[in-house]
């Protein structure tokens, strides 16, 4: 009985710590925008990662490379790199404040993709709700893109032609980031290689920005103090997250995670001081409910 309790114990606060880690990743579009801000696009991406691999380690340890499977190593850490330098690119790069917000939107159409690539590459088993559930994802989006008059398919073409890097950015990081998860779950072999992929990451784009005519950085107290908050709100919520889903209410962290684009644009909303429309907010809920519906698409019976 006493065993029971504290193993009981031990799964509500793992649980808490996946909870901290769905709200510490609400407030990355925000903070990825703010550094770049500061500190340019691929400069203020570079700066973020190393701090988030400082912390990292600091908190996880190096993992021995040696014990991943090959593929694991070099596919994982191909996929997950390229993702991270999608999303934090798309977001440095956008036109404005609240075009940043709009991408991060887009980059949420990975819950619904990564149940459409579970079906393809791990062959799961769903029924026809994930078909409607993507698609209400997608035209989420085009309605969060259309502005204040609802859906639009001009001003959805007029925006993505004024930013055609950035939005493509986005949309292959939601690709890339729903095949990540799929691989990861059969290449891994219980290993966590987060701690070598966001040093990978770090690594890439300091590379990058060496090879660019990069902005001159803007450093001072405030500008600093955003960038070690981002860096470790990244950090922390990574390592939350890994105790969650080893100790946690997986099925319950789960639920909460489709949530993540309504408490992120609300997160974005005050950290960037930008006001959204009501019209904005339907498209979120739109993509919300698309990924909970594709999510549910897999519990058939």
């Amino acid at each position: 009985m006493r065993i029971d309790v504290k193993t009981r114990i031990e799964q509500h606060k793992a649980t808490l710590y996946g909870i901290l880690a769905i709200v510490l990743w609400s407030t990355i579009v925000g903070l990825i925008r703010s550094v770049s801000e500061n500190f340019g696009p691929v400069g203020g991406a570079a700066l973020i990662y190393t701090v988030g691999s400082v912390f990292l380690i600091l908190l996880m340890g190096f993992p021995k490379i040696s014990t991943f499977p090959r593929v694991y190593l070099w596919l994982g850490s191909l996929l997950f790199v390229s993702y991270e330098i999608c999303l934090s690119l798309a977001l440095g790069f956008a036109n404005n404040r609240a075009q940043a917000i709009e991408l991060g939107m887009v980059n949420y159409l990975w819950p619904g993709f990564t149940v459409l690539f579970a079906v393809i590459i791990n062959k799961q088993k769903v029924n026809w709700w994930l078909y409607p559930g993507l698609l209400l994802s997608i035209l989420g989006i085009g309605w969060v893109m259309s502005g204040d008059n609802g859906w639009s398919l001009r001003q959805m073409v007029g925006n993505i032609q004024s930013n055609p890097l950035s939005y493509g950015l986005a949309f292959a990081g939601a690709i890339i980031w729903a095949v990540y998860c799929n691989i990861t779950k059969i290449m891994s072999a219980g290993k966590n290689g987060m701690s070598l992929f966001f040093t990978l990451t770090a690594f890439a784009l300091w590379i990058q920005y060496f090879f660019t005519s990069p902005p001159e950085m803007v450093i001072n107290l405030h500008s600093v103090s955003i960038l070690l908050f981002a860096g470790a709100v990244m950090g922390l919520a990574n390592a939350a997250w890994t105790v969650a889903i080893i100790r946690g209410h997986v099925a319950l962290l789960a639920t909460l995670s489709y949530f993540t684009p309504i408490i992120s644009t609300a997160f974005s909303s005050l950290l960037l001081s930008t006001a959204l429309s009501f019209s904005f907010w339907q498209g979120v809920l739109m993509v919300t409910i698309g990924s909970i519906v594709c999510w549910l698409a897999t519990k058939t019976r």
